[in-house]
């Protein structure tokens, strides 16, 4: 057998079940279906069999891996138990905001990579810094509100504002594992600025619609870029829906693009019909990217799809400003042209996946009015290639 070194570890592909890579002596890799890597020690202890972790991969390396995996066996041959100790560290300093904030996040195994990294931007800039070593059962509202002022006196009202609503997620998480009474983020709720709601910037006018079409042809960038560019009128799917695409969820034959609900912001499953025009470009794009995961993969590795803001720093080398189209704003030109060229607004409203709070009736909704649905997505994209033609 191969010695797993950080090439395997890197190159190993997810699967639908969790697999393990072993290095030995008791220590493996645990890739997970999320592409997710960690490292797992098991060992015996009194008859029983026993798993720890010890990180993840690369954030831990092969050589710290080991080195924690044989301090565990020396603490085993001392007859002291790995878990017990770390659960004993744990109770006597474990019980920080910061120790908490991080137990919690690694336990999000729903969240995209972008949303697990934001929401660590925001705990070690805005909180961590202020209420990073509070023992949580002690934050009072004043201590959180104190470190959500120094958010807003920067001007960055709506992240306040967020940085409350994850707070509270984190304390939460800590009352349902017995580390804290009551969550302080509550009170906080009308002691924050304020935030103005804005809309994305859209182009609604058909001929500027036109217009904005002709440019996204003649776009001359990254094939993956490019691909998604073209792609997003037809679709409008919210960004993160769009560039995080899958080939194991697109149906090239069946013309249809099924979304698991962990990649969708209302967390319920939806299908996309695709146009012809739409399966021009993926079929396209499949050329290119068909042997991996991702159907626009990243310039520096493949492994990982387009970024956050790929879409707008698009549309701004094309001459678009923030405030004239974004890469949301293709959902809003849909919306509104559809309603005008006369669609039935429930067929549009499912096919946007604005979110369904009856569980029950989501299900049903996922696939609902899907045969209007085909029919308005191929008269979308035909009315596009209309729009197109004439603003030439």
């Amino acid at each position: 057998m191969n010695p797993l070194t950080k090439t395997r570890i890197k190159a190993a592909a997810p699967r639908q079940k969790p697999y393990k890579l072993y290095r030995g002596k008791g220590l493996f890799i645990l890739v997970m279906p999320d592409d997710r890597r960690w490292w797992r020690f098991r060992y015996r202890f009194q008859g029983r069999e026993k798993t720890l972790s010890l990180g993840e991969f690369p954030d831990v390396g092969i050589e710290e891996a080991e080195d924690k995996r044989d301090d565990f066996r020396r603490e085993l041959r001392a007859g002291i138990d790995p878990s017990v100790k770390r659960r004993a560290e744990r109770s006597a300093n474990g019980d920080t905001f910061h120790a908490v904030a991080d137990e919690w996040l690694a336990n999000q195994r729903d969240l995209s990579p972008d949303t697990i990294e934001q929401f660590r931007t925001r705990l070690t800039t805005y909180l961590y810094p202020k209420i990073g070593n509070h023992r949580i059962d002690t934050i009072e509202p004043t201590d959180l509100l104190t470190a959500l002022r120094t958010v807003e006196a920067k001007g960055r009202y709506d992240t306040a504002h967020r940085c409350r609503s994850l707070a509270g997620r984190v304390i939460r998480y800590a009352i349902a594992t017995g580390r804290a009474k009551r969550d302080p983020s509550a009170d906080l709720r009308d002691a924050l600025i304020s935030v103005r709601t804005t809309h994305h910037a859209a182009i609604t006018n058909p001929r500027d619609v036109g217009k904005l079409l002709n440019a996204i042809d003649g776009y001359a960038g990254f094939s993956s870029v490019m691909a998604a560019l073209r792609l997003a009128p037809l679709v409008f799917l919210r960004p993160g829906e769009l560039r995080g695409a899958e080939w194991a969820e697109i149906d090239l034959e069946a013309g249809e693009w099924r979304i698991p609900a962990a990649r969708m912001k209302a967390k319920q499953d939806h299908i996309v019909p695709l146009s012809r025009q739409a399966l021009a470009i993926l079929r396209e794009q499949f050329v290119i990217s068909g042997n991996g995961r991702f159907v626009f993969p990243s310039l520096r590795s493949d492994a990982r799809c387009i970024s956050d803001n790929t879409i707008n720093a698009a549309l701004r080398g094309l001459g678009y400003g923030k405030h004239e189209m974004t890469g949301h704003g293709f959902r809003t030109t849909a919306s509104t042209l559809l309603h005008e060229l006369g669609f039935n607004t429930d067929v549009i409203e499912r096919q946007l996946a604005h979110g369904e709070q009856n569980k029950v009736k989501a299900s049903y909704n996922r696939a609902a009015h899907l045969p209007e649905r085909r029919r308005m997505m191929q008269a979308w994209a035909d009315y596009l290639d209309k729009l197109g033609k004439t603003a030439r």
